[in-house]
C-alpha cells in the first residue's frame, strides 16, 4: 500500500516529525512488514574495518531545529537512489511505501489493518492541513469491497422493490405480491448460503447474485398465477385450478430455467475463478428458486382463498392485446418488412462492432469521481503509477549476472523501458550497485553510477559481506547462483490494450539489447498478469457463448424433434446480441469481462421467451387440424401476453443495476435490459414469420372432429 502527499510543507520541521511519528506507527502495526518514508529511510555507509556496508536510519530521531530540517532536506536530495522513488523533487510530492505480511496479505485480516493506517493518514492529514492520497492493491481491494457490501443491501432491496409493484400492477391482490416475494427471499438466503458453503466471499459479481434470484424467480410465479388466474375464470374450481398450473406450467418453466442456468452456468468454463464462482452459484439457485416457486406457490395458494371475481369473468382487451394483435397482423402480412428490417439492423450493427474497443482496466468499473480513482492518478502524475512490472533476466550462465557487460546492457534496458511515460524508473541489483558505488565514495552523488570493472569486485565484497536475507541486495535481486536477476518498475494503469501495444514494442527493442541467444528475458508482474487475463478472459468467455448456444440448441432440439426450428430459433436470440454488441460499438462502450457478461446472461435469458412461444405453437400445430396462420396468430395474441409481463419484469429489474457506483454493472444492467426488450420483439415478430416461413407449405396429418374437441381443452390449458 502507499501513502502520498504533496506539499513543500512537509518540510517543515513539524509536519516532516508527525510524518515519522506516522511512519513508525505503521510500523508497529502487526502484520505489516516493513514501511520506507522520507521520515524512515536508511542509507549505506562504509565500514572500512570489517568492509562491508552498514544501513543507518536517516533522521536517527525526531528533528530539534529548522537547521535539521533543512540540512536532513539537502541530503534526502542528494540521494539520487531515492528520486523518483520516494520522492519527486519537481513536484514537492512523496510517498510512504508499507508491505504487508503476504499471510495476512491474502486474508480478511487485512481490513482492520487497513482501517487502522487509514484512520492514522486522516489524522496527519487534520492535524497538518496536507492531503494524504492512498492507493495499493490491498487498499483498492478492500475499498473496493466495501462499496460492493453497500450496493449488495440497495440492490437487492431495490430489486424487491420493483417486483413487487410489478406484481401488484399484474395482479392486484396482496398474496399474489406477498407470497411470490417471500419464496424468492428463500430463494436469495439459499444464494448466499450457498456463497457460503462453497466458501466464497462476496464480489463485484457474487454480490449481483441476490438481486438476479429475484429478478428472474419472480416470473416463475407470474407464469404460475396468470395460469392459476386463467383456469378459475374458466371453471372456478381452485383444486383443479392449480392441479392443471402444475401440470401445464412445470416443463414450460423447467426449460425456461435451465436455458437460463445455462447462460450462467458456461461462465464456469471461462477459467475465471471470479466468473466460475459467479457462474456456478447463480446457475444452482436459478433451479433451486424454480423448484421452491414450482413447489411453494400452488402449496400456499391451495391454503388461501379463491381471489374474488376471478371465477368465470369474460376477459376485456387491454392495450397490450391491441398491440398484440397489431403484431400478428405485421407477422401476417408484412413479413418481408420483418426480415428487411432485420436485415438492415444487423448490417448497422456489424458496423458498430467493427468499431469496439477491446480494453479494460485494473480500476475499469469504479465511478469518475471516485476517491480511489482519484488517488491513482495522484500516484501516476507524481510517480508513474503504482502497478507493477517485473523484468526477469536469465543469462544463462551461473554468475553471468555480475559481469560488468551484462550491467551495462541491463542498465541500457532499464533507461529504454523508463524513457516512456507510462513507467517509471527501477529498482534493480543496478540501481543498488549504484547507490553502494556513491556510498564507496562517502555519499558523493557524482559517483552514482554503476562500478567500473575494477570497482566492482571490492563493492560486491562490500555488498555480500552487508547483511542476510532482506538486508543484503544481492538476495533481493539475484538469485543465489548469481544467474538470474529481477528488474522492478511501477507503471500507471494504462489499459489493456495500450498495454499490450507496450509490450509488443518493448519486445524488439528489448531483444536488440539483450540478444535472445545469450539471455532470457521475462516480463511479468500483476499488470501483465491482468493484460494477458483480460485477453485470456475474453477468448474463453466468447468460448462460453458459443457453448451456451450450443447447448440451448441442443436442448431445444430434444424438445422440439426439428433441425428446422432449432436453427430458426437461434435467430431472435442472437440478432438482439448483435444489435446489442453494435449499440457498444456506437457508444464506445468498450469489450471487457464485465460488459461481455451481458451476452451469455442475455442469451439464456432471451431464449426463455423463444421457449414460451414454440411451446404453446407446437402444441397447438400437434393437437388440432387449425391452419398455421391461425396457431400463429393464437400464439402470438395469447402466449405474447406472458412473455411481455416476464420481459417487462427482467427490464425494470435489470434496469435497477443502473443505481451502480461501478460502471460495469452500469452497463450490464442498461444493456441487459435493451438486449432482452429486444429479443422480445424479434421473438414476436421474426420467430412468427419463420415458423410461418418453414410450416406454411408442410404436410399436416388430419385430426378427426371429436379428437379435437378433446385436444381444445388440452390447448387452453397450456
Amino acid at each position: 500500500m502507499v501513502l502520498g502527499i504533496q506539499s513543500p510543507a512537509i518540510y517543515k520541521k513539524e509536519n516532516y516529525n508527525k510524518w515519522v511519528q506516522l511512519s513508525n506507527e505503521i510500523q508497529k502495526l502487526k502484520g505489516i512488514k516493513g514501511v520506507l518514508s522520507i521520515g524512515k529511510l536508511f542509507e549505506l555507509q562504509k565500514d572500512t574495518v570489517n568492509q562491508k556496508f552498514v544501513v543507518s536510519p536517516i533522521p536517527a530521531g525526531l528533528l530539534k531545529s529548522d537547521a535539521e530540517m533543512d540540512s536532513l532536506k539537502n541530503q534526502i536530495f542528494a540521494m539520487p537512489f531515492y528520486d523518483g522513488l520516494l520522492l519527486n523533487k519537481k513536484s514537492n510530492a512523496t510517498l510512504m511505501a508499507i508491505t504487508f505480511d503476504s499471510k495476512i496479505l491474502n486474508s480478511v485480516e487485512r481490513n482492520p489493518i487497513l482501517k487502522e493506517i487509514e484512520a492514522k493518514a486522516d489524522a496527519f492529514a487534520r492535524s497538518t492541513n496536507i492531503q494524504v492520497h492512498k492507493s495499493g492493491l490491498p487498499f483498492i481491494r478492500t475499498a473496493t469491497s466495501k462499496l460492493v457490501s453497500n450496493e449488495f443491501v440497495l440492490f437487492l432491496g431495490l430489486s424487491i422493490l420493483v417486483s413487487a409493484l410489478i406484481l401488484l400492477i399484474f395482479f392486484r391482490s396482496f398474496y399474489a405480491v406477498f407470497f411470490p416475494i417471500l419464496v424468492v427471499v428463500m430463494g436469495v438466503i439459499w444464494s448466499i448460503g450457498t456463497l457460503v458453503l462453497f466458501g466464497y466471499e462476496i464480489t463485484i459479481l457474487t454480490g449481483l447474485i441476490p438481486p438476479l434470484i429475484v429478478i428472474i424467480g419472480i416470473p416463475n410465479s407470474i407464469l404460475l398465477l396468470n395460469k392459476y388466474h386463467g383456469e378459475l375464470k374458466k371453471h372456478g374450481d381452485k383444486q383443479k385450478a392449480l392441479s392443471i398450473t402444475i401440470e401445464r406450467i412445470a416443463v414450460t418453466t423447467l426449460i425456461a430455467n435451465v436455458t437460463a442456468a445455462i447462460g450462467f452456468g458456461v461462465l464456469y468454463f471461462t477459467g475465471s475463478e471470479l466468473l466460475m464462482q459467479f457462474g456456478s452459484v447463480a446457475a444452482l439457485n436459478v433451479m433451486f428458486t424454480w423448484l421452491m416457486c414450482l413447489c411453494l406457490i400452488p402449496i400456499i395458494f391451495s391454503y388461501l382463498p379463491m381471489p374474488k371475481g376471478k371465477a368465470n369473468t369474460p376477459h376485456v382487451p387491454n392495450f397490450l392485446d391491441k398491440l398484440l394483435v397489431k403484431t400478428d397482423v405485421l407477422v401476417q402480412h408484412k413479413s418481408m418488412l420483418i426480415y428487411v428490417t432485420t436485415f438492415i439492423l444487423t448490417v448497422i450493427s456489424f458496423i458498430g462492432i467493427y468499431k469496439i474497443n477491446i480494453n479494460g482496466y485494473v480500476v475499469d468499473d469504479l465511478p469518475k469521481s471516485s476517491q480511489i480513482l482519484s488517488d491513482l492518478k495522484f500516484f501516476e502524475k507524481n510517480f508513474e503509477g503504482i502497478l507493477p512490472l517485473e523484468i526477469s533476466i536469465d543469462t544463462k550462465k551461473k554468475n553471468g549476472i555480475l559481469s560488468i557487460s551484462t550491467l551495462n546492457k541491463i542498465d541500457k534496458m532499464e533507461r529504454m523501458i523508463a524513457s516512456y511515460p507510462e513507467f517509471s524508473r527501477s529498482i534493480s541489483l543496478n540501481t543498488g550497485l549504484k547507490y553502494a558505488s556513491q556510498s564507496f565514495y562517502n555519499g558523493d552523488s557524482a559517483f552514482y553510477r554503476l562500478p567500473t570493472d575494477i570497482e566492482k569486485n571490492f563493492i560486491l565484497a562490500y555488498a555480500a559481506n552487508s547483511g542476510k536475507g532482506n538486508g543484503n541486495m544481492l538476495t533481493n535481486f539475484v538469485d543465489k547462483d548469481k544467474q538470474t536477476a529481477r528488474v522492478s518498475f511501477q507503471m500507471a494503469d494504462v489499459g489493456s490494450k495500450r498495454l499490450d501495444q507496450l509490450l509488443l514494442e518493448l519486445k524488439p527493442r528489448i531483444d536488440s539489447i539483450l540478444k535472445p541467444k545469450r539471455f532470457n528475458v521475462e516480463l511479468t508482474g500483476s499488470s501483465i498478469i491482468f493484460s494477458k487475463g483480460t485477453d485470456y478472459l475474453l477468448k474463453h468467455l466468447f468460448e462460453s457463448i458459443g457453448l451456451a448456444i450450443i447447448l440451448i440448441s441442443l436442448l431445444r432440439l430434444a424438445q422440439f424433434k426439428s433441425l428446422g426450428i432449432m436453427f430458426i430459433s437461434l435467430l431472435p436470440n442472437i440478432v438482439p446480441l448483435v444489435i446489442t454488441a453494435g449499440l457498444m460499438g456506437f457508444f464506445n462502450i468498450p469489450l471487457k469481462p464485465s460488459t461481455i457478461l451481458i451476452f451469455t446472461i442475455a442469451f439464456g435469458l432471451a431464449s426463455d421467451q423463444t421457449i414460451y412461444f414454440l411451446t404453446r405453437y407446437q402444441q397447438e400445430l400437434t393437437l388440432t387440424n387449425y391452419s398455421v396462420i391461425k396457431v400463429v396468430s393464437d400464439t402470438i395474441r395469447e402466449t405474447g401476453v406472458s412473455m411481455t409481463h416476464i420481459a417487462l419484469i427482467l427490464f425494470f429489474g435489470f434496469g435497477i443495476f443502473t443505481a451502480s457506483t461501478f460502471g460495469g454493472t452500469v452497463v450490464l444492467g442498461l444493456l441487459l435490459s435493451i438486449t432482452l426488450i429486444v429479443a422480445l420483439v424479434f421473438n414476436l415478430t421474426l420467430l412468427p414469420a419463420l415458423m410461418l416461413w418453414l410450416d406454411k407449405k408442410k404436410p399436416r396429418k388430419l385430426i378427426p372432429a371429436e379428437e379435437i374437441a378433446k385436444n381444445e381443452d388440452k390447448i387452453d390449458h397450456i
